[in-house]
């Protein structure tokens, strides 16, 4: 229900099978009397959007695409009631039904008694200034937004149908297959040979991937998801991401791997170079979803990721014949950037594991949030965090306080375990693992690094030091943290010490970005 700009069709597409112009003209008329004569129309590849002032109206394109068939008007009821009943679920004071347009005495109404030529939507509108590709265009989309959008496409997730017995490497392989055949539809945007290389280097990626995802489907990871993923079918009602526009043409291509429903998000940002937010969605969500199995199904992240960029690119350049033609251009470059990202996302870096540890105050946690976009498969590394693991271990609130019982050795033991056990998983999966922890222990600083020589992965270790004044002030002024250290547990963890340190010393005094630096040189000087 968003546009960059108005836009009108200008130019018939080879699949639209059917003239609507009457219909449209009729929803245009509508919409601008009830606006005060300011309705906007948004065109796409499948669908006309008319906005009033309160409402809005979505007209299914009568089209024929190989992914999308609208060419019947049974088929676009049936794609308008889809529509209502699946977005309700994720945005429910938004879809107000599915109403026909009719023809009554040689007009045309909506609702009401007469000969029905369409079906239309019927939506309340929302500003379109608030979706998330806005937002992110206008470089507000804040680490509380990008946390807050995590939360709700888990949530959304771990609500939706369990599809077992699906065959989703089938699935995939035909949308794969799909891609092929559609970007091909436009050789002069898409160069064949790129296209045939993309495709090939796919499928040898499902290939890899096809026992990984029996197992998933076996497991309940393929459900009925929101299937079109991407900032633009998010929109910031009030203070909260509110997910709308789920696909609803065809279930097949919304029964799919959650992972592969969030991949479709991690791409839109990944186009826009906002590689640290995209890196920050992706451990926030893993941290929502709550389930480790999702750490060993990361290793077929990047072919979800890459699928989800050349499918952007296709529909893109499906929709360049609805739009003006000063807009053209720019969609055509967009597609071309998605192709483009499509490819590199199918790159697969050796992992590494990196383990920053320090007292309390070091700022351990900001640094590796800042580290893990550097490293790894899209969108980088995971961030495995232990106070949020310690919280997970008593079954608490995130930001709600421990008491110090729950800081004894015995329960430290566990947090560490289930550290090593979690990076084990994300780097058996190919992904690279930033562990960010206290590791005040020989020990637990030696357990890392025979993790990483049993796995034939590089380590480096990270120690982060600073004076114990700076250490004070910085964990008096944290709010809204994870973690519960306090002075006296700065000066406790000082008086224990830590012993003989063997891992790389990081002057943690100072600004941030000049923090990040040195640990960065200290990472390029080992493999």
């Amino acid at each position: 229900m968003t546009a960059d700009h108005d836009s009108q069709a200008v130019t018939p597409s080879a699949h639209v099978v059917g003239d609507q112009e009457e219909v449209f003209r009729f929803l245009a008329t509508v919409t601008a009397t009830a606006a005060g004569g300011a309705g906007t129309r948004v065109d796409t590849h499948g669908a006309a959007v008319f906005l009033g002032a309160s409402d809005a109206y979505k007209a299914k394109r009568a089209v024929k695409f190989p992914f999308m068939d609208l060419s019947t008007l049974e088929k676009r009821r049936g794609a308008c009631d889809a529509e209502v009943r699946i977005n309700r679920a994720f945005a429910p004071d938004l879809y107000l039904g599915a109403v026909p347009v009719v023809r009554r005495d040689g007009a045309l109404y909506l609702d009401g008694a007469g000969e029905i030529v369409e079906w239309v939507v019927h939506m309340r509108r929302f500003d379109e200034r608030q979706t998330l590709d806005r937002i992110a265009d206008r470089g507000e989309l804040t680490v509380v937004m990008i946390e807050r959008m995590a939360a709700a496409v888990a949530l959304s997730q771990t609500r939706a149908a369990v599809w077992p017995g699906v065959d989703f490497a089938a699935h995939l392989g035909a949308v794969i297959d799909g891609n092929a055949r559609d970007l091909d539809e436009a050789p002069e945007l898409f160069e064949p040979a790129r296209v045939a290389a993309l495709t090939a280097r796919s499928r040898q990626a499902l290939a890899r991937a096809a026992l990984l995802l029996a197992r998933r489907s076996a497991d309940g990871f393929v459900r009925r998801c929101h299937g079109d993923l991407h900032l633009r079918n998010i929109v910031k009602l009030g203070d909260t991401p509110t997910l709308f526009d789920a696909l609803e043409f065809d279930e097949t291509l919304a029964t799919i791997d959650v992972l592969y429903d969030f991949a479709f998000l991690l791409m839109d940002l990944l186009e826009r170079g906002l590689v640290r937010d995209a890196n920050h969605l992706f451990n926030r969500y893993l941290v929502e979803w709550r389930d480790e199995r999702q750490l060993s199904g990361l290793a077929a992240l990047p072919l979800f990721v890459s699928v989800r960029a050349a499918i952007r690119a296709k529909v893109i350049a499906a929709g360049l014949a609805h739009l003006a033609p000063d807009g053209r251009p720019g969609s055509a470059a967009m597609a071309r950037r998605y192709l483009a990202l499509a490819e590199s996302a199918l790159a697969v870096p050796a992992p590494r594991l990196i383990a920053i540890g320090g007292f309390s105050g070091t700022g351990k946690s900001t640094l590796a949030a800042r580290l893990a976009p550097d490293f790894g498969c899209v969108p980088g590394a995971v961030h495995l965090r232990s106070d949020i693991e310690r919280k997970r271990l008593f079954e608490v609130a995130e930001h709600e306080r421990l008491p110090a019982t729950a800081y004894d050795q015995r329960s430290s033991d566990v947090v560490y375990d289930t550290l090593r056990r979690k990076a084990e998983q994300a780097l058996v999966a190919g992904y690279s693992v930033v562990v960010d922890a206290v590791h005040q222990r020989a020990e637990e600083r030696e357990a890392l690094r025979l993790l990483a020589a049993r796995l034939g992965v590089g380590f480096a270790g990270l120690w982060l030091e600073a004076q114990l004044p700076d250490l004070v002030a910085r964990v008096t002024q944290r709010k809204h943290d994870a973690s519960d250290a306090q002075a006296d547990t700065v000066a406790l963890q000082m008086r224990r010490g830590a012993g003989a340190i063997d891992w790389y010393r990081i002057d943690a005094s100072g600004e941030g970005d000049l923090v990040l630096e040195r640990a960065r040189l200290a990472l390029r000087s080992q493999p």
